[in-house]
């Protein structure tokens, strides 16, 4: 199975460039939403990028499809792909509180994840890259 990291890629791209832009304007709601959105939009890449290139290296990869996502993230920092798992569920809690409801509170608490979850979604990236060359 070939798998393709692009939109992967471009979305960490996007992300750097929407949390730059709301770093260099901090009062404005609109740019630190846009990149909660893309914070969004880039963890589900990441997991599934992450999924995709467990089932490419392993011996039954029928059987990541019955994972529980914790149990994915687990296998993915045992192989080497995540130095944190459990900061990678910490994030999927911030991604989960930023689509189900929306206060100025907990829209600041998700940005502040998504400057950390850039960096751990670069690194993943460039993991897995390294991974399928």
């Amino acid at each position: 199975m070939l798998v393709d990291l692009t939109s992967f890629r471009k979305a960490i791209d996007s992300l750097d460039r929407g949390l730059a832009r709301a770093e260099a304007a901090p009062d404005d709601e609109e740019l630190r939403d846009g990149a909660i959105q893309l914070f969004e939009d880039t963890y589900e890449l990441a997991w599934k990028s992450l999924k995709r290139v467990l089932e490419t290296i392993s011996a039954s990869p029928d059987e990541i499809d019955f994972l529980s996502f914790r149990d994915l993230i687990r296998l993915g920092a045992e192989k080497g792909f995540l130095d944190d798992p459990s900061a990678w569920l910490g994030f999927r809690e911030e991604r989960n509180i930023s689509s189900h409801t929306y206060d100025e509170s907990k829209a600041a608490e998700v940005y502040r994840a998504a400057l950390d979850f850039a960096s751990e979604a670069r690194a993943l990236f460039v993991r897995l890259e390294a991974r399928l060359r």
